[in-house]
């Protein structure tokens, strides 16, 4: 069988039939697994790329069923169980698609071309060279006016992402990089999120999202409420409103939409370009492909499930068992989410956790939120790492990767 994705959803279900009677190979763009909650704080210097991505083949090893292979998806023949890929045909007889997802700009070619995503690797890597290359040129800059421009920093989108990235900036800006920049008048620093609702963290109980909104301000966050961007160029944002935001940067964490590989297989598609699929997670009339996580469209109680990791790796474990059972002529069982709950941090000491009854603000959040991502980092090397560099950061207000680091074809800036 055959796994498209190598995220959350894709290695799940993978670890979860390592005791089936199947031979599985993953397939991937990338050669390594990335934990995208903490993708934000590579953006801000905290963390290495190393602490948060590691490499599919080390983390499949203690799998002896599973095979790795680095390529893209171009297609695929149905009727003749055939993944076409820029590597050649792949032979299936079950094929998972947890191809994930990535930024969504809706169709704004402008916000695109001048706006830094945060979805994946090169995203967090590119938006911490573009950070610290602004601080950079504001030390050299000649006037007020233009040092102003380059330290204001325009985040698009309230939800987890925008919220998480918002305060870890403003950390980085005014615990860390100040003492960096001693000569550097950083009361011009503007960090402004930009929100087209009228709260944020939408899918949070009401008292969270005020508790995350004061929060932001204590920390001299601005926060933009019922802000829909119009355009943006190299010089900041314009909102529909006939607003303008002059900023260097323009950070997009507004919105994710499904990878293109529903599209590419000619699959039928719902809104966000998700596979539509039924209750064993099959897409109409091929009940040996199965969708997961983002990439899929299942609804239940009537609602779409959200593009969440607990969605994926649920439903991983679920065709996984149905796939185990199928293999010994046993029958399919009906996916059922089981909601574990939301959290988001706003930075130091501060986060927000909603699981189930349990409602969580403050530092009680926060100790909840640096629990939850400390044990679910991939490897256990990594949580050593984490874990000391958190606390490093905690105690020292230092952030030790303030590294521009540009691969050889980079052209950026």
């Amino acid at each position: 069988m055959v796994i498209v994705g190598a995220g959350f959803g894709g290695l799940t279900c993978a670890r979860a039939l390592k005791r089936a009677a199947v031979d599985v190979l993953l397939v991937d763009a990338n050669n390594y697994h990335l934990f995208t909650p903490l993708l934000y704080q590579v953006a801000s210097s905290l963390l290495d790329p190393s602490q948060i991505a590691q490499a599919v083949r080390s983390l499949i090893r203690p799998l002896k069923n599973c095979d790795f292979r680095l390529a893209r998806v171009r297609g695929a023949d149905f009727e003749r169980k055939l993944l076409r890929t820029d590597a050649g045909d792949l032979a299936y007889d079950y094929l998972v698609l947890a191809a994930g997802s990535e930024s969504n700009f809706f169709g704004n070619a402008e916000v695109e071309a001048h706006a830094i995503g945060l979805k994946e690797l090169p995203d967090g890597l590119a938006l911490r060279n573009w950070v610290l290359g602004c601080f950079e040129a504001a030390a050299r800059a000649s006037s007020d006016e233009e040092r102003r421009r380059l330290l204001t920093f325009a985040v698009v989108g309230g939800g987890p992402t925008g919220v998480e990235y918002a305060g870890a900036l403003q950390e980085l800006t005014h615990l860390v990089l100040r003492k960096d920049y001693p000569r550097l008048d950083l009361s011009l620093a503007r960090i402004v999120l930009i929100e087209g609702t009228g709260s944020l963290l939408g899918a949070f109980d009401p008292r969270l999202r005020e508790a995350a909104a004061r929060s932001l301000k204590r920390k001299d966050v601005e926060v933009w409420f019922d802000a829909m961007v119009a355009t943006a160029d190299q010089d900041g944002v314009a909102l529909k409103d006939g607003r303008r935001l002059d900023a260097r940067t323009v950070v997009w964490t507004a919105g994710v939409k499904a990878s293109d590989l529903g599209a590419a297989l000619g699959l039928p598609l719902s809104k966000g370009g998700r596979i539509r699929v039924d209750g064993l997670l099959n897409p109409a009339g091929h009940p040996e492909v199965f969708v997961i996580g983002d990439l899929a469209a299942y609804e239940q109680d009537g609602e779409p499930l959200p593009m969440l990791i607990p969605v994926a790796m649920q439903e991983a474990r679920r065709v996984a068992a149905t796939i185990a059972d199928m293999v010994h002529n046993g029958g399919a069982t009906a996916f059922r989410y089981r909601d574990p709950g939301i959290m988001a941090t706003i930075g130091r000491n501060s986060a927000v956790a909603e699981l189930g009854p349990v409602h969580l603000s403050g530092f009680l959040g926060w100790l909840m939120w640096l629990f939850v991502h400390l044990v679910n980092v991939v490897s256990f090397r990594s949580r050593i790492v984490v874990l000391v560099n958190w606390a490093w950061e905690y105690v020292l207000f230092d952030r030790p990767v303030r590294l521009i680091v540009r691969a050889g074809d980079d052209r950026r800036g």
